[in-house]
């Protein structure tokens, strides 16, 4: 029997990491079959390089993570600010959706600071919805697949929807265990440190990542550093009331909260 699989989409080379990579590792040891999904190439990521100069960094970047998290790592489909909700996009998302079928689709958040990351989450969701959908064609061509599929959006970068409300999960997962991998991925993403600190101020953008996911530990009430997780509605991928993600880690790594947990 093959292994199920789950598949990462996010916008930018380390956008999984930071908020995603514990559980896509976790998911790893319990059986899954990883693969990554960065939809920009990071091409707007430096302040001194050309956008083809820091795109092919960031790729062997991505790449380097991926290994680190035992993750297939597939290539980006276009430039940074360029990740538009449109056919052509669309088309090429759904092509690795349909060639790694997924039991479990992890992307970003519909509410989030930057539009690359929204834009993102509805190609994703998106995707695995025409998975399904034989007259849809993808590009390149891949026939339709009909498993089973649940979609999890992570937490939004700061925590707060675009207007700077609280955003808050219904699924918490203790990823304690996996902070020194989670840092050892993020680090992978050198170029990134002076592009930060440039352009966000941020100090340390491995000591951020720690804080925002300790954060998050200490929202679940239970866990010392945590992943935030919300289902998407099953329609159209998945049973009602599935959740693969609590099946595979089980209830000593997963706090469900009664909050929107169904269908």
């Amino acid at each position: 029997m093959s292994k199920p699989t789950v598949l990462a989409i996010a916008a930018h080379p380390d956008d999984i990491e930071i908020m995603m990579a514990g559980t896509l590792s976790l998911l790893g040891d319990a059986g899954y079959e990883l693969h990554m999904l960065n939809i920009a190439n990071g091409s707007g990521g430096s302040m001194t390089q050309s956008a083809g100069a820091i795109a092919a960094r960031r790729w062997e970047e991505a790449q380097a993570a991926a290994k680190a998290l035992g993750a297939t790592m597939h290539p980006p489909l276009c430039d940074d600010l360029m990740v538009f909700y449109n056919e052509p996009l669309l088309r090429r998302v759904a092509a690795v959706v349909r060639e790694v079928a997924p039991s479990i689709i992890l992307t970003q958040p519909p509410q989030d600071y930057m539009e690359d990351h929204m834009n993102s989450c509805r190609l994703a969701v998106s995707a695995g919805f025409v998975r399904g959908v034989p007259n849809f064609q993808s590009d390149p061509p891949r026939p339709h697949v009909e498993n089973e599929t649940r979609v999890y959006h992570a937490l939004p970068w700061g925590l707060c929807d675009p207007l700077g409300a609280p955003v808050h999960s219904t699924h918490y997962v203790d990823v304690t265990a996996k902070l020194a991998l989670k840092r050892e991925a993020l680090a992978c993403h050198a170029s990134q440190k002076d592009w930060l600190d440039a352009t966000q101020g941020l100090d340390s953008y491995l000591d951020t990542m720690e804080t925002v996911t300790r954060e998050v530990g200490r929202r679940s009430g239970r866990f010392e550093a945590a992943e935030g997780w919300r289902r998407h509605l099953n329609y159209g991928y998945c049973a009602a009331g599935a959740d693969p993600l609590c099946e595979a880690l089980g209830d000593t790594l997963v706090i469900r909260t009664e909050e929107n947990l169904a269908p």
